[in-house]
């Protein structure tokens, strides 16, 4: 291994794989979702020097026949028809360009279109997917939800469609954040439990990493890179409370938990493992810091990357976001 390297990805994987399968033996089908890039993932890469930008790539690869791929794809992003992300091109040529690339290396199972409510955008969208031959899935709004009486009722879950799979662990990924994963995999657990099989979620996100602390330059550069929408850091209280231990996730995730929560304690049968979910940082599988061998680079290359994002937002004159950086950069403690 190169002496530049701080990142250990034979070890990651490894570490990795036992969590996924082990959460997997839990359930007679696991909807595990893929938190950030699939295919590459750059920001690893720069934070964690050595990290292999295919990593979560591989690591679905190397469960073999017994995952299948669910993209999902936001029809409200699909109908703005805006730059997405980092990129010049739109969301609709991004996910297609995606889907093509994973159909190469990964079994598709499906591609579901989010958030639907007849934008013309995702209904060109479909077409365009239909002549590749791919099974397609519309998830639509539930009037009200989360509200359990909305999720449960009559035009709630049991109004959703369903995707018949033989795969054991169906991996959910798309392109960039807010694309209904988590609804759709909710929907399908709701549709098998209603046939008393015992299917489960859980979620592999690279950052924040839950067991470093919240000051640490790779979490701070975590923060720093969502700053334009808002995502910061915080001691995941659920946790703290259920096992008087301290780990980190993020404000969106811990928001969401309590209301999750209680669709779990209702969708799910006492048996499921679901139950067993005190917190957010339950549900994920991260085995990004005992793979990290040379913590002193790894703070420095993040303190960089933390550097480059704030030159990002000062040139988009994004005021909120290059605030928010500058906080961050007063928590490091090295030059």
């Amino acid at each position: 291994m190169s002496s530049k390297h701080a990142f250990d990805n034979e070890l990651y994987l490894k570490a990795e794989k036992k969590l996924v399968l082990d959460r997997a033996k839990q359930f007679d089908k696991l909807y595990l979702e893929i938190g950030g890039h699939l295919l590459i993932d750059n920001h690893a890469s720069r934070v964690l020097p050595g990290y292999d930008k295919k990593n979560k790539l591989n690591l679905i690869k190397s469960f073999g026949k017994q995952v299948g791929v669910i993209y999902c794809v936001n029809a409200i992003e699909l109908q703005k028809n805006q730059n997405w992300g980092n990129t010049k091109e739109s969301l609709f040529e991004t996910a297609l360009r995606e889907i093509k690339k994973l159909s190469k290396e990964l079994n598709i199972s499906g591609i579901a279109i989010t958030f639907f409510s007849g934008q013309e955008k995702a209904l060109e969208f479909i077409e365009r997917i239909e002549k590749l031959n791919y099974e397609i899935i519309v998830t639509t709004f539930i009037k009200g939800y989360p509200n359990l009486k909305s999720a449960f009722g009559k035009n709630g879950f049991i109004d959703q469609p369903f995707l018949k799979t033989n795969k054991k662990i169906v991996v959910i990924t798309g392109a960039g954040a807010n694309n209904g994963k988590l609804f759709f995999c909710l929907t399908q657990i709701y549709h098998l439990e209603n046939e008393k099989k015992n299917a489960g979620y859980a979620k592999i996100e690279t950052f924040p990493v839950w067991n470093l602390p919240i000051t640490h330059e790779v979490n701070l550069a975590y923060e720093a890179a969502t700053a334009d929408i808002g995502d910061f850091l915080e001691i995941d209280p659920f946790y703290k409370k259920a096992y008087k231990k301290i780990t980190v996730n993020y404000n969106r995730d811990i928001n969401a938990f309590p209301v999750l929560k209680k669709i779990i304690t209702k969708l799910c049968s006492k048996s499921n493992y679901m139950k067993k979910y005190n917190s957010p940082t339950d549900m994920g599988l991260n085995a990004v810091a005992c793979a990290i061998i040379n913590d002193k680079k790894v703070r420095i290359a993040s303190i960089k990357e933390i550097k480059s994002r704030l030159t990002k937002f000062k040139s988009q004159k994004n005021k909120l976001a290059v605030r928010q950086i500058e906080d961050i950069l007063k928590k490091i403690k090295i030059n």
